[in-house]
This record gives C-alpha cells, structure tokens and sequence, in this order.
C-alpha cells in the first residue's frame, strides 16, 4: 500500500456515489419536477400510474403498488396474503431488520431459519423443517442484489396453503432462471430508498404481484383502507407514493438495465483484483442467476484492519449487517440464543461491503484491490 493512498491524498472512493446519478438524471427530472408542482399534483395521479406501470412491466408482472417506504411494502403484503394475529412467518437470519419488523408490525410472530453456507440466502432445507400449524407466509429475501432459490420454495408452500412474500428490497432487475426478483412468488415488497439500484430522492416502495385481487387488497389497506373516499371498509394506514418521488423513479428505471450491468462488470472485476488474496473470500453468482450486485460483499478473517485500512484510504465501507436479527434487543424475545444460527452469526463478524455504484471506475476499484491485498 502506497504512502499516497495511506493518506488518502489520491483517488477518494465513496461507498456509493448516488451525485453521479443525480447528475446523469437531473436533466431529466427537475422539469418534470416543476411542472408537478405547478400542477399541485403532489399524491398519486398520472405521474405515479406511469411509474407502477411501467415498473410492472420492468418486473413482469400484472400489478404494482406505489407505497411509502420498503418497510410497509412488506407489511401490506404480508397483511394481503392473511399474515395476522396468532400466525408464524419464516425468514433468514441473514438480513435488514426491516423484514422481522413488517412481520412483528402485522401481527405475527418471526420464526427464523439459517441461511445457506455459500449464498447467505435462505437455507431451503431448514425452511421446510420450520413449517408448523401456524405459518401463514414464508419470506424468501433477495439479499445483496442476489435472488434467493424461490423455486425451492414454492412447492413446499403450495402444499400446506402458505403464502410466498419475496423481500426483493435489493434485487431490482435481479433474475432466476429468466424470471425476475419481485414475481416468483404470491407478492413481493421492494424498497426504492436512495441507495438502492432503484433509488428514489427520499423513502418509497412497492408491491409488485401476479394476482390482481392481492393488488387490490394493497391498494385498500395503503389508502386507509378506502376505495372511494370516506368509505372504509377496513382499518388500513396510510402509505402512499408521492408523484416527486415517481418522477424520479421513471428516470431512474430508464437506465436501470444498463446500470445493473455496470454492476455486473463491477463484480466481475473485483472478483479477478481480489481472487486468491489469503483471508478474502468473494462472493459469487448462484447457477440460474443474473445478480444486480445491489452491495458486494465479500468474507474477511480480520474485518477490523481491513476496514480499517480502506477508512484510512479515504475509502468507504459498510457492514451488512453486523448483528443478526435474533440477537438484537429488539427480538430478544423470541427466545432464540447465540449459537442457533451459526451461518449467520459467522457471517456477521465477517462480512465488509466493498465500494459498489453504477459509476465506480476501474481504477477506484483497483485501489480498494489493491489496499486489501495489502493488508
């Protein structure tokens, strides 16, 4: 490692850079942005029809909901598919803590399961044996751009009557064996927080699905449980897409297919600049998958000086994430003890997220390379 870049005098890396996509869309946005304003069209309307439109059809499916945030995205898929008081909902250990809280806020109860060794998505097998009498939803999550075996899953659920949620909240344009993150199972929640592949100026979210009444039910329980106004036919809450954040959604989804494939080629570089470098293990795209690599994360034996050796680089990293849901405060009360997901817990002393965006150089990457073999 060069005195330079101990210093962190040459080439700053950010951990993402979401000014260069700003700048690649403003030309397209803050137009439409005033025109938006000057129309008062602030919920809803045309703006935020085209973009559910057209991101179902990005996804391939019938429907989309524009909602609020990822995290209600979940809940109000959750709460579609019959997710309720006295139920059980299965999902990894491996992930945000937002997708344990969707279930809590729905009024079940999470029952987690570990995670495969070489993906860090759900383990399949230990799906099955976690089935019982009162699961009413599996929760498959995209972790890291990475789509989860949803197949493996469907069958299993088809049998016993349970419904398949997708948290696809990193896996925008992410595809298995041809078809995309966000339709392989019932209903999928996404996220379009800034740092996503798709990401809006501000929260917002989505619930993409096949079945329209499913849709529907979304729809009534985002907008106070209303289909005409001031008739409710149930108790919902409000979570809605504004029409700002739908403007610059649909810029966004423009480019979002050339932009996941300048991530692609960003994974396929990192994985060439850090192959057989002692105590780095690189993650890799499963058989039947086109990974968006919305974060690439590799393995690490001594995180704390890796990381702390980019830091003083001038670049940036993240950890994702570094507790698992079972062991934090939060969901301490179900119970579970250190030591009953071991694939996780190994995962999260290990784990560091490299610098990844559409707009990472490949020099930018081969001084994040070439700072971790130093280490």
């Amino acid at each position: 490692m060069t005195t330079e870049a101990q210093a962190g005098r040459i080439h700053r890396v950010p951990f993402v850079d979401l000014a260069a996509q700003q700048r690649e869309v403003s030309a397209d946005v803050v137009p439409e942005v005033v025109r938006a304003l000057d129309a008062g069209a602030f919920i809803g309307g045309p703006d935020v029809a085209a973009f559910e439109e057209e991101y179902a059809a990005f996804v391939g499916v019938r429907a989309c909901i524009g909602v609020g945030n990822g995290t209600d995205a979940l809940e109000l898929s959750l709460r579609a598919v019959g997710v309720g008081p006295g139920g059980e909902v299965i999902l990894p250990a491996n992930t945000f803590v937002a997708t344990a809280e969707a279930v809590v806020r729905a009024g079940a109860r999470p029952v987690i399961v570990d995670v495969d060794p070489e993906t860090l998505l759900i383990d399949t097998d230990k799906v099955g044996r976690a089935v019982g009498p009162r699961t009413q939803a599996i929760v498959p999550v995209h972790l890291f751009g990475q789509t989860a075996p949803v197949e493996a899953i469907v069958p299993l659920a088809a049998r016993r009557g349970i419904a398949v949620v997708e948290d696809a909240a990193q896996a925008q344009g992410a595809r298995r064996f041809g078809r995309s993150a966000g339709g392989l199972g019932h209903i999928a929640a996404t996220s379009f927080y800034p740092g996503k592949n798709l990401g809006a100026a501000g929260d917002a979210g989505a619930v993409t699905t096949n079945d329209p009444l499913l849709a529907d039910v979304v729809r009534l329980l985002s907008a106070h449980g209303s289909a005409v106004k001031y008739v409710h036919e149930v108790v919902g809450f409000n979570s809605r897409l504004d029409a700002v954040q739908a403007i610059v959604l649909r810029a966004k989804l423009r480019r979002l297919a050339e932009w996941n494939a300048r991530r692609r080629q960003a994974a396929k570089l990192y994985g060439e600049l850090l192959d057989g470098v002692p105590g780095v293990r690189t993650p890799r795209s499963q058989p039947g998958n086109e990974d968006v690599w919305h974060l690439y994360v590799v393995r690490v034996e001594d995180r704390a000086r890796v990381q702390t050796a980019l830091s003083t680089a001038g670049i940036g990293t993240g950890i994702h994430y570094p507790t698992p849901v079972h062991l934090t405060d939060a969901f301490a009360y179900l119970g579970y003890a250190r030591g009953d997901f071991p694939v996780a817990e190994a995962a999260a002393r290990e784990l560091l997220s490299l610098p990844m965006f559409p707009h990472i150089t490949p020099e930018q990457q081969r001084l994040v390379a070439e700072v971790v073999r130093g280490c």
